[in-house]
């Protein structure tokens, strides 16, 4: 097994979105992705290049692949990987997020990996640290490592991501995910599309620099990639589709619907799944078109390579 190759540092303290990365950024970071994707894969899995660093993650809202991910990846690179439960924590009682930053950096840790329910939140706490922080996701402003690890899905399928057309479609409105993607994916040359009924998208997304459909038919032919995202039902204040039946019905991703796409378009979905709401089983679950689970796979090697070049530029600090 050939080493990890480690590029230049991340040039940069904290990785709090995709807006503010370079083109030739992204493209280190997915290169390095590729290196620790062979790693995993092989008998032997852990690193030193985190030796002697503390990694603490603080997750205010439910995480399963994200949170595990970035867990196995700090302790495969040889961190001390420190979980903190909010649930049990000094938060419960009241004390604001400024104060649990400033506490949690008077312990002097190298990096806090933060997911928080309010869009900004992550950028605030950063804002009182002198550690390095990496957005989890902050509401449905951005989650920059997803979007990476959709990139990097993308091109190990398809070899490129330039001039591909790429349909992400369901809950743009509470979407961080579908913001990041479209601001890397707009980046690397894509086409990017939106496709969801009015009520699920943001006002003037236009102004992105991507296509919006409301027919899902439409909005699918002679795609490369189709991106779903679950309804967020726990930030919606409100209704936004009349059911989910009728949701599934005009949004969701079946055989009739994906007939519309290229005939090797790639199914992806961030999960955690909703079937039968915005995807249906026989799609999700198809061997020779869902990368789903791929998607997971990747997601744990792009969160070591973001990690192991935020230590970078912690060591030339």
């Amino acid at each position: 097994m050939q080493p990890v190759s480690r590029p230049n540092a991340l040039a940069q303290r904290d990785l709090l979105g995709i807006e503010g990365l370079s083109p030739d950024t992204v493209s280190a970071i997915l290169n390095l992705s590729d290196s620790y994707v062979a790693l995993n894969r092989n008998a032997h899995k852990k690193s030193d290049v985190l030796r002697g660093r503390t990694l603490i993650l603080l997750f205010f809202e439910t995480s399963t692949r994200t949170r595990t991910s970035f867990e196995l990846a700090g302790k495969r690179l040889g961190a001390d990987v420190v979980n903190i439960s909010v649930a049990s924590s000094a938060i419960k009682k009241g004390e604001t997020l400024i104060d649990t930053a400033m506490t949690l950096n008077a312990m002097h840790p190298d990096v806090i990996v933060v997911r928080h329910p309010d869009a900004g939140a992550v950028q605030l706490l950063a804002n009182h640290v002198n550690c390095s922080v990496i957005n989890a996701g902050d509401g449905s402003h951005e989650h920059p490592t997803q979007a990476l690890l959709d990139a990097l899905t993308i091109r190990n399928h398809k070899g490129r991501l330039d001039g591909l057309r790429v349909a992400i479609c369901g809950d743009i409105l509470h979407s961080r995910v579908a913001r990041s993607n479209i601001l890397l994916l707009n980046m690397m040359g894509s086409q990017v599309r939106l496709v969801a009924p009015p009520t699920l998208v943001p006002p003037a997304i236009e102004r992105l620099g991507v296509e919006v459909f409301h027919d899902m038919r439409r909005g699918l032919e002679q795609c490369d990639i189709i991106m779903m995202l679950r309804l967020q039902a726990e930030r919606m204040q409100g209704t936004f589709v009349p059911s989910t039946r009728e949701y599934f019905r005009y949004f969701g991703l079946d055989e009739a619907k994906l007939a519309m796409a290229r005939p090797d378009a790639l199914i992806m979905h961030p999960g955690p799944m909703n079937r039968g709401v915005e995807i249906d089983s026989r799609v999700a679950d198809d061997i020779t078109r869902s990368a789903i689970l791929e998607q997971v796979e990747l997601g744990l090697a792009v969160r070591q390579a973001c990690l192991d070049m935020l230590g970078r530029e912690l060591e030339s600090a």
